[in-house]
């Protein structure tokens, strides 16, 4: 490879880096602007100040602490050439992010059991603002779990190698982003009420 092409192949890695940062920056802002919203919102008469987030919602933020540490470990397992033990990472990762959303819908039916419903007359603006939360962030997680399908399916095709690895990189920092937001949002929700 020529000068030249390293240039455009470094141009071209960086704009895809860029974008991917721009993508998340404008995440950023959309939660804040939510988190903002509701803040504001606590002014309210109709505010619940006794809700409790629900015992899933604890079990789900534990689940994908564990799958940004597995991503790590099989990122880690790629660079020192260990593909079985990166693909047992890989998986599990995606094992975990299955569980986590499994965790999220419990932690929706159980809201439901104790009588807030996201609309209508049992409903709040508490409870509604944690159902646009909570949905609007497992929206940017399933585009997580599509990420990390992609780095996956790569991944077995060996497309990963020490100095090729800008695909599982932008996965991990889109995967650890998503997993940031849920850590964020779950504090906030604790803290703020």
């Amino acid at each position: 490879m020529d000068l030249t092409q390293n240039s455009e192949k470094d141009k071209h890695d960086r704009a895809k880096k860029m974008m991917l940062w721009f993508g998340i920056i404008s995440m950023v802002m959309t939660f804040g602007g939510l988190t903002s919203a509701y803040v504001v919102s606590k002014t309210r008469p109709d505010w619940l100040t006794d809700f409790e987030l629900p015992g899933a919602f604890y079990w789900s933020t534990i689940i994908i602490v564990l799958s940004s540490i597995t991503f790590i470990l099989a990122r880690k397992s790629i660079l020192s050439g260990n593909r079985k033990n990166a693909s047992a990472m890989l998986i599990g990762t995606l094992l975990l992010a299955v569980l986590f959303v499994v965790f999220q819908f419990h932690g929706f039916s159980q809201i439901i059991s104790e009588g807030y419903y996201f609309t209508g007359s049992e409903s709040s603006i508490t409870t509604s603002f944690i159902y646009v939360l909570v949905l609007v962030h497992m929206a940017h997680l399933f585009a997580g779990i599509i990420t990390l399908l992609v780095v996956i399916y790569n991944h077995f095709k060996q497309r990963y190698v020490k100095g090729q690895m800008l695909g599982i990189e932008l996965g991990g920092t889109f995967w650890h982003f998503v997993d940031f937001m849920w850590i964020y949002l779950f504090v906030f929700l604790y803290f703020v009420k």
